[in-house]
């Protein structure tokens, strides 16, 4: 018996990731979502969704109830690599191959991934799997039309940093500053660095008037 496991949006902008697993013998069939968060900020960046990853795929072949000698076939796609490590440490090499995943359970991951994308209220193309870069654009104008869903987009991804519409909610460098006594006025002010000891510091006025030529 043989349980194949496939994931579908990792190449898309919207939403997460639908991970599934299918046992071919059964046609038994599940799966669990790695959340959008994980294509965000810093988890991105830190590839925490690897690790997500793993967890549900762990998840899946639980809920399956995974046979002793069942092998595990798993989509070559680089989402899979870190639960790949760890199946095989748990099940051994034999057991666990990467593979080209075609037939029903690609199908059934693909659906359940467009159903999950009808939900948010988007209707996906009928050739996105074809026409990758039109699907791309064709999810980004209607993330333009509808700006409160941005926070369904996978916005870690480095290529949207051109894009001003995946720009305006990051969270601007707040400068620092420091509040001091003027050494000439003696009134309180503000100044953009860290006063070093035994120095004089100025407001704004004197400081110009200790530039300015006498």
């Amino acid at each position: 018996m043989t349980i194949t496991l496939d994931d579908a949006g990792s190449g898309d902008l919207l939403f997460g990731v639908v991970i599934g697993a299918y046992r071919n013998e059964t046609q038994e069939f599940t799966y669990e979502i790695i959340d959008v968060k994980f294509f965000q900020q810093d988890l991105f960046k830190k590839k925490e969704y690897l690790n997500e990853t793993s967890k549900v795929v762990c998840k899946l072949l639980n809920r399956l109830e995974l046979k002793p000698d069942e092998e595990i076939h798993v989509c070559q796609g680089y989402i899979f690599d870190k639960a790949v490590e760890e199946l095989r440490k748990q099940h051994g090499d034999s057991r666990v191959h990467r593979v080209k995943v075609v037939g029903e359970p690609q199908r059934l991951v693909e659906i359940a991934y467009l159903d999950e994308i009808r939900n948010l209220g988007y209707e996906p193309l009928p050739e996105r799997e074809e026409k990758r870069a039109k699907n791309f654009f064709h999810m980004m104008r209607w993330l333009k039309t509808k700006p409160e869903m941005i926070k369904y987009a996978k916005t870690g991804w480095p290529r949207l940093a051109r894009y001003r519409m995946f720009n305006n909610g990051k969270k601007k460098h707040k400068k620092i500053t420091y509040r001091v006594i003027c050494a000439v006025c003696g009134n309180k002010c503000v100044v953009p660095f860290k006063p070093a000891k035994n120095r004089s510091v100025y407001c704004r006025n004197c400081w110009t008037k200790q530039k300015s030529p006498t």
